[in-house]
């Protein structure tokens, strides 16, 4: 279900590219309000809605805006505002260009993009000869969160390493959402995003994780390829309903082309829920169930008790992957000093610190394959 809601802008708030954030004003006579932040007494309720520049234009103070509030309304997280669909007494005047890839697919919002793997890609031929990513190491991991930390663990022992973001459809769909990697981008720690499935907006496009790793690694001359879902995390709180899954699978499409796949663990020493403390259940089900290929699964040295729970917990996966202790040693710092803040379900470094170093001790292995 959608719900729809319409606006007018109020004020334009600090954005970023490819994104416009703007206090609106819902309208008052559609019921709901939009996720109110108001008081009682207010004589309309406000909210934050995004626009995404590219598919609906930018609006300005005084547009009327359609708006969608459904995950607003859910009070999710990472959706915490209101998406605008259209702004209808505006339109974006159509935009020329080649590409044929339709993503976010029969959707009302559905985006005509350009394929690196495409007929039409000044990349087809490239990648259709392509058939492997010569023993890239491939650092797979279940959050978006994880994709600083492994910039940092990658760059601390091998600084000046291509880094490139393989960015999987589990989470946000249009790449513009991610202010990690327009910041990481912006400050040279990766080369650049490639969307795959349905997910859009990077700086490739691809159909699958396997012609994104190909893209990556001879489009963009990646050494090391980082894949994740884009910001948000869809989960059940059942053993197979999480799309995290994707990083098993990410594994295998990485082996088939003759990748070395390296495994991070989503590991919490703060998270309140049981399932996701140590080591989580996600990371014990899409690397020892679903990866059929063998990984490298870093195994984080942290100290003390919590340390050796982890080991503890990561021993099953070495009947089917190759368990690889990391030592965090000056991962730390690594992280303190990259130019974006490290943040995962809401916990910074000092909140959850061994969050991070496995994603950066996983970054640090895989440097030192090359």
């Amino acid at each position: 279900m959608i719900r729809w809601r319409r606006g007018e802008v109020l004020q334009l708030l600090p954005s970023w590219p490819g994104v416009a954030l703007a206090l609106v004003a819902v309208d008052p006579a559609d019921e709901g309000g939009g996720g109110a932040e108001g008081t009682g007494t207010d004589p309309v309720a406000t909210c934050r809605a995004l626009a995404y520049t590219d598919l609906v234009g930018e609006p300005e103070v005084g547009d009327s805006v359609l708006l969608n509030t459904g995950a607003l309304d859910l009070g999710l997280g990472t959706g915490g505002y209101a998406l605008v669909v259209a702004v209808p007494d505006r339109l974006p005047a159509d935009r020329e260009g080649p590409g044929h890839l339709v993503k976010a697919r029969y959707t009302p919002l559905q985006a005509t993009v350009l394929g690196a793997d495409e007929q039409g890609s000044p990349h087809h031929g490239v990648l259709r000869s392509a058939d492997g990513v010569d023993g890239m190491p491939v650092v797979v991991a279940d959050l978006h969160s994880a994709l600083p930390a492994v910039v940092a663990g990658v760059r601390a022992e091998r600084p000046g390493t291509r880094i490139v973001n393989v960015m999987l459809d589990g989470g946000a769909l249009p790449a513009a959402f991610s202010q990690l990697v327009g910041a990481l981008r912006e400050e040279g720690l990766v080369e650049g995003c490639v969307t795959t499935g349905q997910a859009f907006g990077g700086d490739l496009e691809a159909v699958t994780v396997h012609s994104g790793l190909l893209a990556a690694r001879h489009v963009m001359g990646a050494e090391v390829a980082v894949v994740c879902q884009g910001p948000g995390n869809l989960g059940t709180g059942t053993p197979w309903g999480f799309s995290g899954v994707s990083c098993g699978e990410a594994v295998n499409a990485a082996a088939v082309l003759g990748g070395r796949p390296v495994a991070a663990l989503r590991v919490s020493e703060a998270d309140g829920r049981e399932r996701h403390r140590g080591v989580s259940h996600h990371s014990m089900t899409a690397y020892g169930r679903v990866a059929l290929a063998r990984a490298d699964v870093v195994v984080p040295v942290l100290p003390g008790v919590f340390g050796e729970r982890v080991r503890a917990q990561a021993r099953p996966l070495g009947e089917r992957h190759t368990l690889v202790e990391v030592g965090v040693g000056g991962l730390e710092e690594a992280l303190a000093s990259l130019p974006v803040k490290v943040s995962t379900m809401g916990r910074g470094l000092d909140e959850d610190r061994a969050a991070f170093l496995s994603s950066a001790a996983a970054g640090r292995h895989a440097a030192a394959l090359l």
